[in-house]
C-alpha cells in the first residue's frame, strides 16, 4: 500500500536515477573492474590483480606527471585566487555601467571555448612574430619559445590558466563582497582604518567561506588539468606532454595510455589512483576547516 501510494513520486525521479546509474555508477564500477584486468578494449579482459597499479606507480611518466602537477598546483591555485580577489576588489570599487563593463570583460575568457583560448595564447607565445616576443624585441630582449622551452612551458601554462579561470573566481568572490555589511566599513573608517587595513581585518575574514570554496574548487580543478596543456602543446594520443614531457599531467597520461597505447586496464587504474588522491585532498580540506571552526 505504501509503495503504491508513493509510486508517482518514484516514477518522477526514475529518469534521473536511470541516467545516473547508466552514465555515472556503471562507468565507475566497470572502470574499477577493468583496473584489475589487462584489456585492450577488444579482447576478453585478463585478470592480473594489482599489476596495472604497479605498472602505473612504477612508470617514469607517472613520476613526471605528478611532479608537474605538484608544481602546477603550488603556483596556479594561490596566484589564481590572488588575481581573482584583486579583480573582484577592482570591480567592487565601481558602480553602474562601469562595474558591469569590467565584470563582463574579466568574465569573457571563462566562456571562450578551450580551443579558441589556446589558439589565442599560442599566437601570443609564438616565437619571433608572437605578440609577447614582439614586445620583448622592442625591449631589446631575445625571442623566447615559450611553448617549447622546458624552462618556460609550465609558467606559460599557468598564465593561460589564470587568464581563463580568474573571471569565474572573481564572480564568486564579488558575490561574497556584496554580502559584507557596509556598516563594518563605515565603523572602520570612523576608527581611522585605511583601505588596506579594511581589507585585512574586514574583507578577508568575512570572505573566509567564499575563499575556502574557491580554493577547494581550484585545487580539485587543477588536479584534473587536461585541455589547456593538451591544446597548447598540440598533443595527440601518439605524442603528448610537450618537449621532454614538461607539460605532462596525470589526466593526459591516462588518456594517452587508453587511446594511444590501447591499455585500458592501466588507464582505469590510473583514473582510480587520481580519484583517490582527489577525494583524499578534499577530505583533508574539509577536515581542516571543521577543525578550525571548532577551535
Amino acid at each position: 500500500m505504501s509503495f503504491r501510494r508513493y509510486l508517482p513520486h518514484y516514477l518522477m525521479i526514475a529518469p534521473f536515477m536511470i541516467l545516473f546509474a547508466a552514465f555515472f555508477l556503471y562507468p565507475i564500477l566497470s572502470g574499477f573492474y577493468y583496473s584489475f584486468h589487462d584489456w585492450n578494449g577488444v579482447q576478453t579482459p585478463e585478470y592480473i590483480g594489482l599489476g596495472n597499479y604497479e605498472k602505473v606507480l612504477g612508470s617514469r611518466d607517472f613520476s613526471r606527471a605528478m611532479t608537474n602537477l605538484l608544481w602546477y598546483i603550488a603556483l596556479t591555485v594561490p596566484l589564481g585566487i590572488l588575481a581573482a580577489l584583486g579583480l573582484a576588489l577592482l570591480v567592487d570599487s565601481f558602480t553602474g555601467r562601469w562595474a558591469n563593463f569590467f565584470r563582463n570583460a574579466f568574465f569573457l575568457p571563462v566562456v571562450l571555448p578551450a580551443f579558441l583560448a589556446a589558439t589565442i595564447w599560442r599566437w601570443i607565445y609564438a616565437p619571433n612574430f608572437g605578440l609577447l616576443n614582439v614586445v620583448l624585441g622592442w625591449l631589446g630582449m631575445p625571442s623566447v619559445n615559450f611553448l617549447n622551452d622546458t624552462g618556460t612551458m609550465l609558467y606559460a601554462l599557468i598564465a593561460v590558466d589564470i587568464w581563463v579561470s580568474a573571471g569565474f573566481n572573481m564572480v564568486i568572490i564579488l558575490a561574497g563582497l556584496k554580502n559584507i555589511p557596509s556598516e563594518l566599513y563605515e565603523a572602520a573608517r570612523l576608527d581611522g582604518a585605511n583601505k588596506w587595513q579594511q581589507i585585512v581585518h574586514i574583507t578577508l575574514p568575512m570572505l573566509g567561506p567564499v575563499l575556502f570554496f574557491v580554493f577547494t574548487y581550484g585545487l580539485i580543478s587543477a588536479m584534473q588539468v587536461f585541455d589547456k596543456p593538451w591544446l597548447l602543446t598540440g598533443s595527440s594520443f601518439a605524442s603528448y606532454g610537450g618537449r621532454r614531457n614538461a607539460l605532462l599531467f596525470p589526466v593526459m597520461d591516462m588518456m594517452g595510455r587508453a587511446f594511444g597505447g590501447v591499455k585500458f586496464g592501466e588507464a582505469a587504474a590510473y583514473g582510480f589512483l587520481l580519484t583517490v588522491a582527489i577525494v583524499a585532498v578534499t577530505a583533508v580540506m574539509f577536515g581542516l576547516r571543521t577543525w578550525r571552526e571548532r577551535r
